[in-house]
């Protein structure tokens, strides 16, 4: 059993991006520049937005936070992300979700310029990448084509199960997988909470993803010898230690882990990997606007 490390990926991939990025202002360029906008106050989010702010500085980007209060009306959000559209300075933002309920999320999504929209949200990245044409691809899908392009682990031919049907994660990871391409060509099984004997497809995949957001839903007992687990989930479970709880994947790793070729750990396996998608979709949006002067 082989450990698919993302933090060592990711680090890999780090160096690999910050070197574009020195031959980038050798050539009298600027930086790569990615913005977030964070709104509200919620401590997940902060989080998630510090260490993308962090993955930056590692690579040389400039990265901007704007922040502003959960009272922020849709309109006026609306109005921040046109200025972000049509500030020639900035080359991709994000905006971080969760917002708040009286704002519409989909109408938000919508309102990014395809062209800035690095986390890969937007209807025309995600039609664009359906047809197998060039997009930003969301960011944890991409981290886990990354993942298993590091390692060199085989993927035509193979059936691959996902475990999870998001619009985040399992509908594009379904979708990269079965794509002609490498990482691709897998025969793809995507099942759901409403899948009977979900068990019966996952002991015959030789690829599972396991993006369901149940904690420790895959056993043991529900995968085959060799098969390959990507565990995409994240939860805090209460625990007998300080912090009152442990982090947990959506697989049973004891169990699942000494049956399996490759598998992911939690935490320290997809995390990493999604931050690092979105470095390279911010550097692709600097080169696209480099080649349109």
């Amino acid at each position: 059993m082989i450990l698919l490390n993302g933090k060592e990926t990711a680090a890999a991939v780090k160096k690999e991006i910050a070197a574009k990025v020195n031959e980038m202002v050798a050539a009298g360029e600027r930086p790569p520049h990615l913005v977030a906008v964070l709104v509200g106050d919620n401590g997940a989010s902060k989080t998630y937005v510090a260490n993308k702010e962090k993955a930056c500085a590692e690579v040389g980007f400039k990265s901007t936070l704007k922040t502003f209060p959960d009272t922020i009306s849709e309109q006026e959000l609306l109005d921040e992300i046109d200025k972000l559209n049509r500030d020639d300075d900035v080359d991709g933002f994000i905006i971080q979700l969760p917002l708040p309920k009286h704002i519409d999320e989909n109408k938000v999504i919508n309102a990014v310029s395809p062209m800035k929209d690095v986390d890969g949200f937007h209807p025309v990245n995600v039609g664009r990448m359906a047809l197998g044409e060039d997009a930003f691809l969301p960011a944890t899908p991409y981290g886990i084509l990354l993942l298993l392009e590091h390692y060199g682990i085989e993927t035509s031919g193979k059936h691959c199960v996902i475990l999870g049907r998001s619009n985040i994660v399992g509908r594009p990871v379904a979708n990269l997988l079965s794509r002609k391409a490498y990482p691709g060509d897998c025969t793809v099984t995507m099942c759901n909470s409403r899948t009977k004997d979900i068990a019966s497809f996952t002991r015959n995949a030789d690829i599972i993803v396991a993006a369901l957001g149940v904690p420790e839903f895959l056993k043991g007992d529900m995968v085959k010898d060799g098969a390959v687990v990507i565990d995409v989930g994240i939860t805090r479970v209460p625990a007998d230690n300080p912090k009152g709880y442990r982090i947990a994947g959506d697989v049973e790793f004891d169990s699942v882990a000494p049956k399996c070729s490759y598998i992911t750990p939690v935490p320290g396996g997809v995390g990493p990997m999604t931050i690092i998608s979105l470095m390279k979709n911010t550097f692709k949006a600097r080169e696209l606007k480099m080649a349109k002067k």
